[in-house]
C-alpha cells in the first residue's frame, strides 16, 4: 500500500474507535486496523450499565461498539481487517506489515487491548472449548440447566456470572479471598440471586473428565484442604469460567516499547510512549482503572495529540 496515512491505530476497540472518530473528525487520514470484531472484550459483555450516556435501560457491549463504529465511519476512518506480523516504528515513517498488505504513516496508535489471563490449573488447556471459557456471551447457552463455577472476585467475574445465572441451573463463585472486590452494587445483585453460591479462600488445582469437564479439585489457602468437585451424573458435566484479569496484546512491541514488567506500554499522561510519533490507548497501556469510559478517553487524548504534532508537516 503506497499511502501514507497520517494515524494508522491498531485495534477497533472502544480506545482505537475514539481515536479514529478524533482524528478522522480533525480531518486526518486514518486507517484503523483490527484483526479480529469490533470491540475488543466488551463487545462480548451482555450488560453495560455504568457508561455515560448509554441507554439506562439497558446497553450491551456489541450495541454500544456498533454505534462507536458508525461514528468513526461517519468521520472518514478508514477500516482493514489484517493481522499485523511485524513493525518498524522508529523511523519519520512507521511501517506496518501484515498478512495482507504493508501499510505506513506518520504516527501510529496502538490500540490492541489485552486478553482473559488464564486460571492457571492444571488440565485448562486441554479443557479450553469442552467446559472452559472465558466468555459468559459467547457460552453461557452451552451450559443451560448445568452447574457453573466461576473464578474470580472482581466487576467482570461478578457481572458474568450473574449473567450465567440466566442459564445455569447454579454458579458458584470461586474466589481466593474471602470477599469480593466487585462493586458493590454488583455485590448486592450477587447476593440476593437466588442461583448464586460462593467458596471463599479457594482456588483451583486442577480440571479433568473423560472428553468434557467433569471433574475438579479445589484446595483451600489458608487450610490447605483439597476437594474434589464431580459433575451431577445425569448431567455428565459442568462449565468453568475464568474472569481473573488480562494480559496485554503487546508482545509484537517487546524491546522496541518501554513497558512495565507485566507487559503492559508506559505512556505519559498525553498517551505518548517513549517512540516519537507512537502513542498507546486503552486496555494496552500502564494504567490504574480499565473500563470503556477510561480506554475512549485514552484515545481521545492520543488523537488530539496526533492531530496536533501534524502541524509540522503542514
Amino acid at each position: 500500500m503506497d499511502k501514507i496515512y497520517d494515524v494508522i491505530i491498531l485495534g477497533a476497540g472502544p480506545a482505537g474507535l475514539a481515536a479514529g472518530l478524533y482524528a478522522g473528525r480533525s480531518r486526518l487520514s486514518v486507517l484503523i486496523i483490527e484483526k479480529g470484531q469490533d470491540g475488543g472484550q466488551i463487545a462480548v459483555s451482555e450488560d453495560i450499565e455504568n457508561y455515560p450516556g448509554q441507554f439506562v435501560e439497558g446497553e450491551t457491549g456489541a450495541s454500544l461498539i456498533a454505534r462507536m463504529t458508525e461514528q468513526a465511519a461517519k468521520f472518514g476512518a478508514e477500516r482493514v481487517s489484517d493481522t499485523i506480523t511485524e513493525v518498524s516504528l522508529d523511523g519519520e515513517i512507521k511501517v506496518l506489515k501484515g498478512g495482507k498488505n504493508e501499510y505506513r504513516a506518520k504516527n501510529v496508535i496502538i490500540a490492541t487491548g489485552a486478553r482473559p489471563r488464564p486460571i492457571d490449573c492444571k488440565g485448562e488447556a486441554e479443557f479450553a472449548g469442552r467446559g472452559v471459557s472465558y466468555c459468559a456471551t459467547c457460552d453461557g447457552n452451552f451450559f443451560q440447566d448445568l452447574d457453573v463455577y466461576v473464578v474470580g472476585g472482581g466487576d467482570s467475574a461478578v457481572e458474568e456470572a450473574l449473567y450465567l445465572t440466566k442459564f445455569a441451573k447454579k454458579v458458584t463463585v470461586i474466589h481466593r479471598r474471602n470477599e469480593l472486590r466487585a462493586a458493590k452494587s454488583i455485590q448486592e445483585k450477587a447476593f440476593q440471586n437466588p442461583k448464586m453460591d460462593f467458596m471463599w479462600d479457594t482456588v483451583v488445582e486442577e480440571i479433568g473428565g473423560a472428553d468434557l469437564l467433569s471433574e475438579m479439585t479445589v484446595k483451600n489457602v489458608k487450610t490447605g484442604e483439597l476437594t474434589k468437585i464431580t459433575a451431577n451424573e445425569a448431567d455428565g458435566m459442568f462449565g468453568l469460567f475464568g474472569f481473573v484479569g488480562t494480559l496485554p496484546n503487546s508482545r509484537m512491541f517487546e524491546g522496541i516499547l518501554d513497558m512495565d514488567e507485566r507487559g503492559y506500554i508506559k505512556t505519559d499522561e498525553d498517551m505518548h510512549t517513549n517512540l516519537p510519533g507512537v502513542y498507546a490507548a486503552g486496555d494496552i497501556r500502564v494504567k490504574s482503572l480499565r473500563q470503556v469510559v477510561t480506554a475512549v478517553a485514552d484515545g481521545a487524548i492520543a488523537a488530539v495529540q496526533v492531530e496536533r504534532s501534524m502541524s509540522d508537516y503542514y
